[in-house]
Order: C-alpha cells, then structure tokens, then sequence
C-alpha cells in the first residue's frame, strides 16, 4: 500500500523514531560518560529527523520521481544570495531544476524560550535566501520550486502553558500576548505560508511518552500533514516525474 494511503500510520512510525532515536543517543552518551546537559544530549547525535526524511522521500518517489533525482543524506547544498550554500534536509532537482527543497526542525523542552527564535530566524532567513537566489536566477527559468517546512514540537506542560511578553516600549502582537510556545510556534508555520516563505508547512504536536507508541496532535487543521503531502505529490506530479 502506498504511503499516501495511510498517512496516519506512516506517519506515527516516523514519529516513533524520532524518540526512539533521542533516547537511543542519550543512553549511548550515557554509557560513554559524556555528559551534554539536558535535552542537548539526545540531539547532538544527529538522524532524530531521519523518519520524516525517509516518509517524505517514500511519498516523493511513490508520486513518480526518480530516486537518483531525491537527496536526503549528501549533495544537499544549494546556493544562496545572502550566503554561499545552505544545506538543506531533502532535495529533489532533475535535469538542472531544483524541484523540491524541504526544511525539517524540531524542539522539546525544557528550553523553549532560548530556542524559539533561533528557529524562527532560521526559518525565515533559509526562505529569503533561496526566494532571492531564485529571483537572481541562481536555479530554474521554467520551474518554481516548491519550498515545504515541517516542524514538530514535544507536547508537554512547558510548551502549553502561557508565556509572558516584555513590552517596553510597544505593544505585541494581540495574538502573543499570553501566548505558549505551541501556540507561537502554530502562529509562526501559518504566517510563513500566508506570506508566501514556504509553499506548505506542517506543524506536529507529540508527547515523548506516546510519542513512542505513535501518537502525535495536529492542532490546526491548515498545518495537517495531510495537506502537506499533497501539495508535495502535486508538484512532484507535475514536475518530477522520471519513469
């Protein structure tokens, strides 16, 4: 059955893991008596993203494209306007065409608030760079790529509860004020779609306790990876096809 079919369940398996492989990294680092402070110790080993890595390109492929045509683990630089590359999570180009190109982060506590943004800035600063590089020619003449971005966030109290705002000398934003980090990280994904930074983001919820049985909140229905997907096998439809 293709993936497309059953995204619930493909879905899930790449979100078991992910914690699966936090927790992995962390007992290793354990064992090893190496002693990075907090969450920091399940991330610096790297590949926590891999399942969605490796659901995205089954979907990419499913859809027609040919896999020598998908990168996911080399060759995931592009160029930039601002920066000489950036590396990217996957990349689909045929024929000397960036097709696709796919942004994954994700955060769990208990830090939320020294990270929020560094996501952020990072996120928009990534889409400025290759809209601009674009602009200047620096890939395609006949297609537009498709540029997704997929954030997944721990369920937990921290990222729940409200947050204050310092407002020296302005007012916030209405919808910060009071605001959690789930809250602000849904704000955030929205607003890059509705000004046009990525074509489609989806946003995940998941506590890291049933997040190894598979389960996970979508919490706005215009970020359900559902739609994501789909927009992603569009283009890929109408541009990636190889076979």
């Amino acid at each position: 059955m293709k993936k497309i079919n059953d995204l619930p369940g493909s879905l899930g398996q790449a979100i078991v893991k992910y914690w699966s492989t936090r927790q992995q990294q962390a007992d290793r680092q354990r064992e090893a008596g190496r002693t990075d402070q907090g969450a920091r110790a399940s991330v610096t080993g790297g590949a926590h993203m891999n399942g969605f890595v490796g659901l995205v390109k089954d979907l990419i492929v499913e859809a027609g494209a040919d896999p020598a045509d998908v990168f996911t683990s080399s060759h995931l630089e592009l160029p930039g306007f601002f920066r000489p590359t950036k590396e990217w999570d996957l990349l689909v180009v045929k024929d000397s065409q960036l097709i696709v190109a796919l942004e994954m982060k994700s955060q769990v506590g208990p830090s939320f608030g020294n990270n929020f943004n560094n996501r952020t800035e990072e996120a928009m600063g990534s889409a400025l760079d290759l809209w601009t590089a674009y602009r200047e020619g620096a890939y395609n003449k006949t297609v537009k790529p498709w540029l997704g971005y997929l954030f997944m966030l721990e369920d937990c109290e921290a990222s729940r509860k409200p947050v204050h705002v310092s407002e020296p000398h302005f007012a916030v934003l209405p919808e910060f004020k009071l605001s959690s980090y789930g809250k602000r990280y849904e704000l955030f994904c929205r607003k890059l779609m509705r000004e046009r930074h990525y074509d489609v983001a989806a946003f995940l919820l998941s506590d890291r306790v049933r997040g190894l049985k598979g389960e996970y909140v979508e919490p706005a229905e215009d970020m359900a990876f559902a739609n994501f997907a789909r927009s992603l096998v569009s283009q890929i439809e109408n541009f990636g096809v190889t076979r």
